[in-house]
């Protein structure tokens, strides 16, 4: 699947919130290097996992997105799962920390033993 690039708040709801499994959302600047040094790692992503939806947003475009998300760094990634927001890492990291962090929030929910 490729990259999803955040045109407006309507969108991001529809593709993002509404969704049913995980999504990635990597808020970002055009000028920002860190960010640019970053866009590939999510490209990779996108076309290595395609049950995940992976976004980009621009935090000076949509700086309504930003504020709801209270992004005060970037870049930031959030991991969406079901339309919450269960995660967040900021600044830009090896492949590998991504793609853990997505195997565990795929994996199936481990259920609690109870004592009998």
């Amino acid at each position: 699947m490729s990259v999803i690039h955040i045109e407006s708040t309507e969108q991001f709801k529809k593709e993002i919130l509404e969704n049913k499994g995980i999504s990635i959302i990597d808020f970002r600047a055009p000028r920002c290097g860190p960010c640019r040094m970053l866009g590939p790692i999510i490209d990779q992503l996108a076309e290595k996992y395609p049950n995940v939806k992976v976004a980009k947003v621009s935090v000076e475009e949509h700086q309504d997105l930003a504020a709801a998300f209270e992004v005060s760094s970037i870049p930031v990634v959030f991991f969406i799962k079901d339309g919450q927001a269960v995660e967040r890492l900021v600044g830009v990291n090896p492949p590998i920390v991504y793609e853990e962090r997505i195997a565990e929030h795929t994996a199936p929910a481990k259920e609690e033993k109870t004592a009998a």
